[in-house]
């Protein structure tokens, strides 16, 4: 069993004003993922509103409740006393990372400057935790989208509200965290950079890239617990293949560069041998291969694919059969 002394020590900073009690336990659940939670400390004024935390969630999770009045109507001083905690805990030497729980961008500056010290920043807060206080830290959990309990309350009120439109709320919901998109595109990016070099692209090492990539990326963010799944259901370009014990993703086959090219020449031609607009060809493309994706094919843009293809002529926006000489 890992003692205590050999997990990296976090220092859990809570900003009570801004995170409700009812994410206690994921907080701390969460934390176990990356060493032990060696300080717990909670900020706010405790003679007023508390936002849920009471002696009882304290006392259970081992947390040390910091007062901090508000001298001024208005103003939130919980914020500058967490702050003074942080930097006297840093220089302390006893940490190896901090835990941020806030959802409030005023940390930007606290998360970079703890960076810069070399120390590993996790950020926990909602999902209306705005971006530059995600991309500061070196991993961004969304309490409200891991927690089991708030997303069946959330699902409920969705269901509830349909008079917004669920489709509006789900948007609302996840609009804070990376777009499907950007993920697929970033795992294809690095499945090409790993093939262009010989190597087989492994699940765990495409979990581990997505990580170091995207600060926020977690499936449980999409719905998902894990990756594999994840993968399979909103990734129609991927797919899984098993060697020995481990689990390994490729590229599905992907329309034939030659095939590719004739279809394209054959499209040119229809057209009188000239063709003034690059969209057309790429729809022209699109209808008959849905998933198609010139960066399959190890190009950012339609007019550099199309300039290496010899029997054809770029210019501008205009592509041309080339005359044999």
């Amino acid at each position: 069993m890992e003692q205590i002394e050999d997990k990296k020590q976090v220092a859990v900073l809570i900003d009570s004003d801004n995170i409700s009690a009812r994410y206690a336990a994921s907080i701390f659940n969460e934390i176990e993922n990356y060493g032990y939670a060696s300080f717990r400390r909670i900020y706010g004024n405790w003679s007023g509103k508390s936002n849920g935390w009471k002696e009882q969630v304290l006392l259970e999770n081992s947390i040390t409740p910091v007062q901090q009045f508000s001298y001024t109507t208005g103003k939130n001083s919980t914020d500058m006393a967490m702050v003074i905690d942080a930097m006297d805990i840093l220089y302390s030497g006893k940490v190896d990372g901090f835990c941020l729980v806030t959802s409030d961008s005023d940390f930007t500056r606290l998360a970079m400057r703890l960076r810069e010290e070399n120390m590993y920043v996790i950020g926990m807060g909602e999902s209306k935790t705005p971006m530059a206080l995600t991309k500061a830290c070196n991993k961004f959990i969304h309490l409200n989208l891991i927690n089991k309990q708030v997303g069946d309350v959330e699902t409920m009120s969705a269901i509830s509200g349909q008079k917004k439109g669920s489709k509006a709320a789900e948007e609302e919901h996840t609009s804070a965290v990376t777009p499907l998109s950007q993920i697929e595109d970033a795992m294809i990016s690095i499945i090409n950079d790993n093939e262009n070099k010989g190597k087989i692209t492994y699940l765990g090492e495409l979990g581990s890239r997505l990580n170091d990539r995207f600060t926020d990326f977690d499936v449980r963010n999409y719905g998902y617990t894990k990756l594999m799944v994840f993968l399979k259901d909103t990734c129609p370009r991927l797919f899984l293949y098993q060697l020995d014990s481990a689990w390994a993703v490729g590229l599905n086959d992907q329309l034939d560069r030659e095939k590719l090219e004739q279809e394209i020449r054959v499209f040119i031609q229809k057209n009188g041998g000239q063709v003034d607009n690059l969209s057309l060809i790429y729809e022209e493309i699109h209808k008959k291969h849905s998933s198609f994706d010139i960066k399959d094919y190890g190009y950012s843009r339609l007019s550099s694919f199309l300039r290496s293809i010899r029997s054809l002529s770029v210019s501008g926006n205009s592509v041309s059969i080339r005359e044999k000489k």
